[in-house]
């Protein structure tokens, strides 16, 4: 998983939504040109389908939105000629992105961003055979890998005793996606002792902590049924 905080930051235009939000939060935004620029320096992960990002202060989306646009069209070049891979390979290429932010518009806007780009470049390939089942999915996942935390304190907001726990969507099968919970604290410990990567994709050799929950194997398009059952 690539932390966008560790790639290196070459100086870049600040924008601010109030000075307010900058004192209590020291919230800025980060242009679009400088965020190309920044992923540029990745550009190899960011056009790889599966390759997780994690942002641990995401604002409205400004990093993952290009990401999953650029993982988009890669999908499409491959897949846009068949609607069910197209879908699995969107699917996967949502589940890659995480994203923490301690304001909950923020969370809230980054979610619906990413959702609304998915939405326009399924449906205007696919148009009337797009299904709500795939956009269920996606908003799912989404609700899952967008959190509202504090990335500092490893807690939820909404609830300050509560660990933040990210799902990892591994792709089995075919069409079935494995879902396993984690604490981001677990994660966080195993990486500083092991110093491998966390949700390691490339294949290598690489021990991952005892997950806080482990779900069956789902068609991709039905993982939203599992909190229901």
């Amino acid at each position: 998983m690539i932390n966008i905080e560790d790639v290196s930051l070459a100086k870049h235009e600040k924008q601010v939504v109030s000075r307010k939000r900058v004192t209590d939060h020291g919230e800025v935004l980060t242009a679009k040109r400088e965020v190309s620029a920044m992923l540029d320096l990745v550009k190899q992960e960011t056009e790889r389908i599966e390759s997780r990002f994690l942002e641990p202060a995401c604002g409205d989306g400004n990093f993952l939105t290009e990401i999953l646009e650029r993982k988009l069209r890669v999908v499409a070049a491959r897949y846009g000629k068949s609607q069910l891979d197209y879908e699995r390979n969107a699917v996967l290429a949502v589940s890659s992105i995480y994203g923490i932010d301690i304001l909950e518009d923020n969370v809230a806007a980054c979610r619906q961003r990413l959702f609304d780009l998915f939405e326009q470049k399924y449906t205007a390939l696919f148009k009337s055979a797009a299904t709500d089942d795939c956009r269920r999915a996606v908003k799912y996942i989404l609700a899952r890998n967008i959190i509202w935390g504090d990335a500092l304190t490893l807690k939820s907001v909404g609830d300050n005793t509560k660990p933040i726990v990210f799902s990892e969507w591994s792709p089995v099968n075919g069409s079935q996606l494995k879902r396993r919970d984690f604490t981001f604290h677990g994660l966080l410990d195993h990486a500083a002792m092991s110093e491998l990567p966390l949700f390691s994709d490339l294949g290598e050799d690489v021990f991952i902590p005892t997950p806080l929950k482990e779900y069956p194997l789902t068609h991709f398009l039905k993982v939203a049924d599992v909190d229901h059952h």
